[in-house]
């Protein structure tokens, strides 16, 4: 079965007979939800098993589901996660509590994920907290140090997977730094290379092994190559996230149609495939953008197929989960510290 390098969003909280027809045509690899596509757990159920449906096979579905600003599952029906910059004031008193309280975060996050067919969530962040840059990233960030960050999106990665579901470390190779919001312009980041190598890179370094996926930067990094933003430049690709910091996961690009990025979503999608992403995410659900972005998307093979793969068995089983005691567990971990407990 030949299945296209791409993940796709949707309209809305239904499919569409266009969409269903688009879908089946397009094959896609994933798909990837948000708060348009979220109404309650039965249609989200119905949703997640007729994306399926479309491609006749257990796809990845994907979710943003960090917690604090970035959740599409949100109270009162869901929990309200803590931000990850709440696990870094726990590390700052109590590493060992931290890593505890981050694995048993991101177990209850994955168990929300599963309980509604979804299988993989775009968390953790690694980015460096970096004071004066734009607050896109913020208290998205677990640390301003690269070893506890690194520390704690391991112990995120290995608590998802305790619950069946896949993580996907991002901004790779650094959004931190960045002077703007990726989503409205492009940033650039001007430090030297060897500021980047010890500090946003070295984060990514500590991760990359544990890592099945990881989503890239729409950031500019001039002592890298000012001419291209990490998604669609050869040299950060290959030098950096490959060669440097090591990652040999699937790669996905950003959102394609995010505006710090110009051209056509088919040149984006071209570009982005050539400089050595393996997979193109575009999530707005605008179906014309779509089809440019399947007129870019390749069939999966070689290298790239192998890690989609690889990706596919990061899902694994879940394993059984008692609420309850899991999210007493987690307040625990921070009042022994006499920090205030997250809500539960």
């Amino acid at each position: 079965m030949s299945v296209s390098a791409a993940i796709y969003g949707v309209s809305g909280e239904a499919l569409t007979p266009d969409e269903k027809a688009f879908l089946r045509d397009a094959n896609p690899w994933g798909f990837i939800l948000f708060g348009r596509n979220i109404d309650r757990p039965k249609q989200i159920i119905r949703l997640v098993n007729d994306l399926r449906d479309c491609v006749g096979w257990e796809a990845p579905v994907f979710l943003d589901q960090e917690g604090g600003r970035v959740q599409r599952l949100k109270a009162p029906l869901w929990r309200a996660a803590p931000p990850a910059a709440r696990f870094g004031e726990l590390w700052d008193r109590e590493p060992e509590l931290a890593l505890e309280a981050v694995r048993l975060n991101h177990r209850l996050l994955a168990q929300e994920l599963r309980d509604l067919g979804m299988d993989c969530d775009c968390a953790p962040v690694v980015d460096l907290a970096i004071p004066g840059a734009d607050a896109v990233i913020g208290d998205r960030a677990f640390h301003a140090e690269p070893g506890p960050i690194a520390e704690m999106a391991r112990a995120a990665i290995a608590g998802m997977k305790d619950q069946g579901v896949a993580g996907v470390i991002k901004h790779i190779p650094g959004h931190g730094r960045a002077d703007a919001d990726s989503h409205f312009a492009l940033p650039v980041v001007r430090e030297d290379h060897e500021t980047l190598h010890n500090t946003d890179f070295a984060a990514f370094r500590g991760v990359a092994d544990a890592a099945s996926m990881a989503m890239t930067a729409h950031v500019t990094f001039t002592a890298i190559d000012p001419e291209n933003c990490a998604t669609l430049s050869k040299d950060v690709i290959a030098q950096i996230i490959r060669s440097d910091i090591g990652f040999d996961g699937l790669l996905m690009s950003d959102d394609l149609s995010m505006k710090a990025l110009d051209g056509t979503l088919r040149q984006r999608g071209t570009k982005a495939l050539s400089a050595g992403c393996d997979m193109l995410l575009h999530c707005n659900g605008d179906r014309a953008e779509m089809v440019e972005v399947a007129h870019a998307a390749t069939t999966l093979s070689g290298k790239a197929l192998e890690r989609a793969k690889a990706a596919e068995d990061a899902r694994g089983k879940a394993s059984g989960l008692d609420v309850a005691a899991t999210n007493d567990a987690l307040a625990r971990c921070f009042a022994e510290a006499g920090l205030e407990p997250p809500a539960p």
